[in-house]
Formats: C-alpha cells, structure tokens, sequence
C-alpha cells in the first residue's frame, strides 16, 4: 500500500508565480516607472515638441556615461531611504530624514574639524559620528511617540527645521568650520575624507560600497533575526505584539533611533566625500534650506517598497534618471523635469497594491487556462489513488 502512494509535489504554475508579493511589488514598481517615464514624456512633447524626443533620450541613455556620478549621488539617497523605509516596517513614517542626514553631517564635520585623529582612522570615527548625530535626532521623537503617543510625523518634521536652524547657526559661528568670504565650510582635509573609487571626474567613493553593506545588513536583521520578527510584528499589529510580550515602547524608541541613525550616516557620505576637483572636498552652505535628500529617501523608500534590497535599486535608478536630467537643459528643457517625472513614478507608487492585484490578475487571465490543466490531471491521479488504496483496504 505505501508504495501505491504518491508524494504531491507542488507543480510549476505562472499564475501562483504571479502571486508572489516579492513579484508583485517588483511589477508594481516596473509600472509606476513606466507610467512615470510616459508622463513625462508627454510634459515634454507639450512644452517642446521639436526636443521632446532628444530630451527624452537624455533622460533613459544619459546616466550611462556618468555611471560614476549615478553612484555617488546614489549613496545619501540609499542611507536616507533605509532610514525611511526601517521605520515604515514598524509602522512608524519618518519624514524626519532631512534633520537627521543634516544633523548627521554637522556631527561629522566636527570631527573632521575639531578632532586630531591618525588619517587612516578619521575618516571612519567621522562616519561613526554622523551616525551618532542622526541617532540623537532620531531618539527625541521615538521617545516622544513611545512615552506620550506624539505623531512622529509632526515631531519628525518639525526636528527638520529645528536640525537645519541649529546646525547653521553652530557653523557659522565657528570660525574654524565655517569660511566667511566663501559663505560655506571650508574644505576636509584629505586624511578625513572617505577613499575614493578613482573613477576619473566622478565623486564616487568607498561610501556606496558601505551604504550597500549597510542595506545587506538591515535586511539580516529584519528577515533573519528575532528584533527584525518583532519590529514587523508591531507594526502589523501593536496590540496583538504587546499581547505576545514583545515590548512595543522600546521597539518604537529602537527604530526610530535607528533610523535616525541611518540618515545620519547618509550626511556624513555627503559631507565627507572627496570632490573631483584635487585637493577639494564637499562643502556646506548654511543658507536655511531643508537637505532635499531627505525628502528623496521617501521617494525611494516607497518606489523599493521598503525592503532593504529594493532600495538599493530604487536609489540606483532615481540616482540614474537625475543625472539624466540634468543634461535635457542641452535641449532647452528645465532640469525641474525630472522632478516631474520622479515624482508621477513615486505617485503611482502610492497604489502598489492595487497595481499589484491588477497585474497579477491580468497574468492570471491571460495564463489561467494553461494552469487549469495541470491543476486538473493532479486532482485526477489523487482521486485515483485514493480509489486505488480504498478498493485494496476491501479486499
């Protein structure tokens, strides 16, 4: 009897393929890309007819000579978009990224300043440092959220103006920091600034590297260890994980801390970046103007769906369509269009989960017919082994 049994091994089906999450984010995402990018185009072919189309190619082909580029401006928008997205697994929206990455930036150009350190060291207790900064600014509206239920939305958002004020007014009171007659930091020593990639023209340096190793190691923590189970637990469901035992009040102060400190380190590889120009380095301007890669971060966040990984990617392309961007204004277009399209792409992003269900249904319509077979002749050999077995049990 047990050699007439036959294992039910799961069969290969696209339409069950289709219904993967992993695989439906990436569809959704693909299409809001899509949508975006047609959109547009159409702005273009309104604004500038006879351009639209060199101005288009400008944005999908003009990364690709500027690879270097792509992934230096890629790095902050990593950092700030894990940030986001860390907190989005616990439930928690973080558009505090902005004062985080500046607070981050101040705290690491004060040990580039005002430390001495040995050169092969500075520049990674600078990191360290930026990292700290973004946690502390992280830490006052977890706490907040935790102890007193305050909306992190309004204390996160209100700490970017209050991070942004503060570091400016620190800089510019510092004499050693701050360069009057160039109204910005003065430049980073060498020693202090982060090892280039030594792509010629190109900013690029050890920071991408890092930022990706960073991005690995926060989707181990949250996929693979018990504080990655009980962050995604509570920000499913509070109750039902405080219920469980898992300390919701911690878990908030925890990921926001964090995620602060996420940003925090996306300000320090900005800061301490090595320029293309020798013997330069980045600088800062204190002008009152919020850091925009912050508000990047969420866009990446939302366009990697949140998952580590994903906005590793996310960051890439937003990174890649920039520097695209950038160069339509060789055609007589604003560089303010890209923005345009970013933002169409994060706004079709906002209905992943319908699109998710709209393309998976549609594969299903379309390759329903061919899955129904297989599923059909598998509930025919089960009944007929089940017919087998009962008839030799009677006899």
């Amino acid at each position: 009897m047990q050699g007439n049994k036959k294992t039910d091994k799961p069969k290969f089906s696209i339409s069950n393929l289709a219904s993967q999450a992993g695989l439906k984010s990436l569809g959704a995402a693909f299409m809001a890309i899509f949508l975006g990018l047609v959109v547009g185009f159409i702005i273009m072919l309104v604004a500038r007819p006879e351009n639209a189309i060199s101005g288009f190619r400008y944005i999908l082909l003009g990364g690709m000579g500027r690879l270097g580029d792509v992934l230096y401006f890629a790095t902050p928008i990593l950092m700030t978009g894990l940030s986001v997205g860390f907190a989005f697994k616990m439930g928690l929206f973080n558009i505090g990224a902005s004062g985080q990455y500046t607070m981050g930036m101040y705290f690491a150009l004060y040990v580039a300043f005002m430390w001495d350190l040995p050169g092969s060291t500075h520049w990674i207790v600078a990191i360290l440092a930026g990292f700290l900064g973004g946690m502390i600014w992280g830490f006052i509206p977890g706490i907040l959220k935790a102890l007193l239920n305050v909306n992190e939305v309004i204390t996160s958002i209100m700490f970017n103006y209050i991070g942004m004020y503060l570091v400016d007014m620190w800089i510019q009171n510092n004499g050693v920091m701050y360069n009057s007659s160039m109204t910005r930091t003065r430049y980073i020593d060498s020693g202090v600034q982060i090892p280039s990639l030594g792509i010629i023209g190109s900013n690029v340096n050890l920071g991408i590297i890092l930022a990706i190793i960073i991005a690995v190691i926060l989707y181990i923590v949250l996929e693979k260890t018990t504080f990655g189970y009980e962050l995604k637990a509570t920000g499913h469901n509070k109750y039902a994980a405080e219920y469980a035992g898992m300390k919701g009040k911690r878990n908030i102060i925890l990921t926001m801390v964090i995620a602060g400190g996420m940003a925090g380190i996306g300000g320090a590889f900005a800061i301490l970046a090595p320029s293309a120009i020798a013997g330069s380095s980045m600088t800062y301007e204190p002008i009152n103007i919020i850091a925009a890669n912050g508000f990047t971060g969420i866009a990446v966040a939302l366009l990697g769906n949140a998952h580590p990984l994903g906005t590793i990617l996310s960051a890439t392309f937003i990174s890649y369509i920039q520097r695209g961007g950038t160069l339509t204004s060789l055609v007589g277009f604003k560089p303010e269009i890209i923005d345009i399209v970013i933002a169409v792409i994060i706004y079709f992003s906002a209905f992943a989960m319908i699109m998710n269900s709209a393309i998976a249904g549609f594969v299903k319509r379309i390759l329903g017919k061919d899955d129904e077979k297989p599923i059909q002749e598998a509930d025919s050999e089960k009944e007929e082994v089940i017919e087998n077995e009962t008839e030799k049990e009677a006899e």
